[in-house]
């Protein structure tokens, strides 16, 4: 072989590999992401849930926006005081107060105490029932029992149990996902600290209620005249609780002839 041809391949290779080196560098000096430490470190703390509970697309859209000063360090709901007060340190911040909040059921409507009205072979989906204009149960504010919530949680921390949903606030992580599924909107975030609720939705009259019904609230305010801090009212029909104001005495519960108030367990 000529020993010219294999210089000038030699050279024409040497000279290629400069070119495509330079062009690299210049790549990647052109169009280098520049990483915001700060974001990084609050990304690394996240819990990586990405249920979007915090108002952001995604744990990564959330860093960002702490990093920048639009999201608080506790922003993160699923995270609670222990991911607030790692991202106040990494800010610079005050980590303010952050109450874990769990879901809850505001039905109490099982097999025992409500009837079906037919054997629903459907598609097991309650926005679907729902779209369908079909009635399930003799109650028509309470949980549908086909699941959509149980589907909708990351976390397996529901159940349908009695042809009602049931949530272990032990695996809940409180993304709200659940409530956002539920058609009916009985699902909604409570702190976890709170164990007084009122375990239905039903709004309307006592008699009415019954009917449908034997465990929902009839609205008869003997709850509201227990209460010493007016942390529980009744609001068409239906009672509601204050959890700001709530001091866990677990008077309206006692009272209440429907046993439709949860409350704390005494020694």
């Amino acid at each position: 072989m000529d020993i010219n041809i294999i210089l000038i391949t030699t050279a024409v290779i040497g000279v290629i590999g400069v070119i495509v080196g330079a062009g690299l560098v210049f790549t990647g000096k052109k169009f280098r992401v520049i990483v915001d430490e700060k974001e990084a470190a609050v990304r690394e703390v996240l819990p990586g849930n990405n249920c979007g509970a915090c108002g952001y697309a995604g744990c990564d859209a959330m860093a960002a926006a702490i990093a920048q000063g639009e999201a608080p360090a506790n922003g993160c709901p699923v995270g609670g005081s222990p991911v607030a007060e790692k991202i106040a340190a990494i800010m610079g911040v005050d980590a303010g107060s952050v109450v874990r909040k769990v879901a809850f059921v505001r039905c109490k409507g099982s097999c025992e105490v409500t009837k079906n009205q037919g054997n629903y072979i459907g598609v097991q989906d309650c926005a679907a029932a729902v779209r369908c204009g079909l009635a399930l149960k003799d109650c028509d504010y309470g949980c549908l029992g086909l699941g959509s919530c149980v589907k909708a949680c990351p976390n397996d921390a529901i159940v349908i149990r009695d042809g009602v949903a049931v949530v272990n606030r032990n695996r809940c992580i409180g993304c709200g996902l659940c409530a956002k599924a539920c058609p009916k909107g009985l699902i909604e975030l409570v702190p976890e600290t709170n164990l007084v609720m009122v375990q239905c939705s039903n709004k309307d009259r006592g008699p009415q209620v019954k009917a449908v019904c034997s465990a929902g609230c009839i609205g008869c305010m003997l709850c509201t005249r227990q209460c010493e801090t007016g942390a529980i009212t009744v609001t068409n029909n239906l009672a509601h609780i204050d959890y700001a104001a709530c001091t866990q005495c677990g008077k309206c519960a006692e009272k209440c002839p429907a046993k439709v108030i949860t409350a704390p367990a005494r020694n």
